[in-house]
Order: structure tokens, then sequence, then C-alpha cells
């Protein structure tokens, strides 16, 4: 495994500067141009497979470099999917293990690390290992979260279910937040059926809560494909039952799990304002979304710097009971919809991140991405706001975006200490930086 060569030749050459993957910064999907790949010895990693598929043990295994898009074409067809796909097609395994993944039936089956049986590992001193819930398990509940801080990803097992044509979807169009959060919570506490829940927020006092269910029959004037590149994105489509009221729609499984990738979630309405125009998408719609990968190679320092300026794009993992007050700070500190909430069950799992009390805890992501219209925007002073009031309510930022908490915050919100057991005990700290030096915002360009 020519992996575990490249360490040991950095071991050979003295291990003077630590390692980090050769992917360069613009592949990721985080709008983040990390600075340490410049000044860190470049492993390649070009690990792009589906390994196997195993029926009978219900896993698929992959390496760390397959996408949600290459791996839904493959298995959807043979009748199997993973139960918690994110959405956007360009995310891959090991993006979604070493950050962190979710979708709307993490509710039922918690984040996409929690699908994860078992992971291979090269570690800092070439040697590969393997770790599962029953071998290594410190590592094996060390690993999400870790950003390819305790070893590089090789491969990873993850859980397979019983896919379907069709996911049924039901939306319900609450017009005051009291209805909102109500029917939202009652949705995600469902003890059967629901398999997938989430709302889109498009005011104060306005969303539309979704649940959807597989299924292999369909109503035929029901269905929708709404990922055809003529159709209204997602978004847009579901506002309207703001006005038309509830109704249930059928939608192409494949469809379905790509609902907001066309319009990257809404990003792209700040991106091409004139996308959603009917002409356009009959003409052009072919043509999105523009990878992420090709915003940020083509973008120049002007555009970042306004993307900086005038942009969020933040994902807060609260406890699911303080929903009502997190709007509201969310609505003072950005005003910007919609708004996605997405709940998920956060295990009580070793590890980075796991409720305070020691059960398994329902929490919601919220995720705001785009340009905020609360009046004196900054993004800096509303996202260590916002970073401020996660902290208090025990929640969790997603670490894909900036984080501005000082390293003494960091530590308070994520639990480091299984992850520091296992650079110690596996010799990181020559070999790798740690998380924070990876995420925080003094170490980007």
């Amino acid at each position: 495994m020519h992996h575990s060569l490249q360490v040991k030749q950095w071991r050979t050459d003295g291990m003077k500067t630590r390692m980090c993957t050769a992917r360069p910064g613009w592949m990721n999907i985080s709008f983040r141009q990390g600075l340490y790949k410049k000044s860190m010895r470049n492993i390649e990693v070009n690990l792009i497979d589906i390994l196997e598929v195993d029926t009978k043990r219900q896993v698929v295994r992959v390496e760390p470099l397959a996408s949600m898009g290459q791996i839904t074409a493959m298995l959807n067809p043979l009748g199997w999917t993973l139960p918690v796909l994110p959405e956007l097609d360009d995310l891959t395994v090991g993006g979604l293990i070493m950050g962190v993944g979710i979708e709307t039936s993490s509710h039922k089956v918690g984040l996409f690390q929690h699908c994860c049986v078992g992971f291979e590992l090269v570690l800092a001193d070439g040697n590969v290992v393997k770790c599962s819930k029953d071998e290594n398990p410190d590592l094996f509940y060390a690993v999400p979260w870790s950003y390819g801080t305790l070893g590089f990803l090789v491969s990873a097992d993850i859980q397979i279910i019983p896919a379907k044509k069709y996911v049924r979807m039901e939306y319900y169009p609450a017009l005051s937040r009291q209805q909102m959060i109500k029917r939202f919570n009652q949705e995600t506490l469902k003890s059967s059926g629901n398999e997938f829940v989430e709302c889109l927020v498009y005011s104060e006092t306005s969303g539309v809560i979704m649940t959807g269910n597989m299924t292999d029959e369909a109503e035929a004037d029901k269905i929708n494909p709404i990922g055809y590149f003529w159709k209204p994105w997602f978004f847009k489509h579901v506002e309207g039952f703001l006005r038309r009221g509830s109704a249930v729609e059928y939608i192409p499984l494949r469809h379905y799990y790509h609902r907001h990738s066309r319009s990257i979630f809404w990003e792209l309405q700040d991106i091409i304002p004139f996308g959603n125009n009917p002409i356009f998408r009959y003409l052009l719609g072919w043509t999105v979304p523009p990878k992420v990968s090709l915003l940020k190679l083509t973008q120049g320092e002007t555009t970042k710097k306004l993307y900086e300026k005038h942009q969020v794009i933040q994902d807060m993992l609260i406890p699911l009971g303080k929903l009502d007050e997190a709007l509201d700070v969310f609505h003072k500190e950005l005003d910007l919809y919609p708004l996605w909430l997405c709940p998920f069950m956060l295990y009580n799992n070793p590890g980075f991140i796991h409720p305070e009390k020691d059960s398994d805890e329902m929490y919601v992501d919220i995720g705001a991405y785009g340009a905020p219209k609360a009046p004196g925007f900054e993004a800096i002073p509303a996202t260590k706001n916002l970073e401020a009031y996660v902290k208090k309510v025990k929640g969790f930022q997603m670490l894909y975006a900036d984080t501005y908490l000082s390293e003494e915050d960091f530590r308070e919100m994520f639990d480091h200490s299984l992850y520091d057991k296992m650079r110690k005990q596996l010799q990181c700290e020559k070999a790798f930086p740690e998380v924070y030096g990876k995420v925080n915002r003094k170490v980007r360009d």
C-alpha cells in the first residue's frame, strides 16, 4: 500500500514537518482554503473506489474519496442505499467521516458516522490498522470529526439498507412559529413512520415541514421528478406550499436525495440570481449547479472577500428543546431565510461529540447559507455571537465552516478526552496537526 510507504518514507526523512493529504483545497466542498497544505508534507491519497457491496452483512466497503453521487448511482440500481445519504453529490465518504454528515433520516439513525461500522487507517508509524466497535474501539470512536489528525483513512465499512423507488413526501405549511415547532417536534419524535424529516423556515413565523417515507408504489398523477434541470429549484417549489396548503408528492429516490443539489441549497440564487427563471432553466438549466470546486478555482480575491464579508455558510447543532430560542438568536444575528432544519439523534458514544447527559438525545441542525439581511450585519461578530450561544446550550458547530472559537472554548465545545488519549498513544504529535489547527479561522488565508 503506497500510503504506508509514503508515511514510512516521511519517518526515514526525519519527520521534519507534519503530514496532511495532498488533495488540493479547491476540491473539497468547504469554502475554506486551508493554509496548512502549503507547509506540510503532502501524502498522495487517490482512493476513489467502491470496493465491495456485501448484501449478506448489509455493508458496503468504500474508499475515502468515493462520492455520494457515485455511491447512489452504484447502490440504488442494486436495490440498496445508505441509511444517511448527505445531500450534495460531490461530498466524499472521507469528508463525511473526518468531518460530519447529516441527512433527513438522521433523527432515526444518527449522523453519517453512526452508520459506519469499521474504518481502516494508516497510522503515523506507517502501519495499517482496522477498527470497529469491537476491534480497537477507542480508535473507532475517535476517528469521526478528527479531520485526518489521527491517521489517513483508507477505507470505511458503511451499513446499507434496502432502497425503494420513490419517497412519498408530505408537505405541511405552518404560518406561526409555535405551530411550526410543534409540528416539527411531533413529526421528528414519532415512533413509527417518517423515515425523513426536515423543515425549511421562510420567515420568523412561517415554514414548511416535510416528512418522507420510501415506497415502491406511487399515485401516477402525483409523481414529481424534481431533479430535472428544467424544474423549479426545490426550495422555491416548497415555498409554494405556504400559499397552496398541505400536499403529497412522490419523488424518485435519487431525485429526493439530491433535491437541494441543483441550487446548492439556496446558495445559487446569490451566484446566479436569474437561475430560477423558467427560460434560464429550460435553456441553460443543465449547466448548474457549477461545481463548488470550479467556483473556488475561479473566484478572485474580490469575490472571496465579498463572500467572507456578506455571506454566511454555517451549520449549528443544538438540542431540539432549544429550537425556539435558537431561531430568535439566528433572526437577530442574521435575519437570513430560508433556514434548513434537520433533526438528528446524537448517540451517547465516546468521542468528539456526545450529549451532556448520559443518554442519547435529539438534536437539530440549523443550516444558515447565504447573504444575511440583519441591520449592520458583519460576518465575524455575528458568527462569534452564534458560536457563543451554541456553546452555551451544549451544542456544536460543524467544522467545515469558519470557526472563530478560541482554543479553550473549542475544547469546551468538543470533548477532547478520547482524542487526546489516542493522539498520545498513536504518537500523532509530530505526524499530524490538531483538529483546532486545521479549522480555526487564524490558520486560513
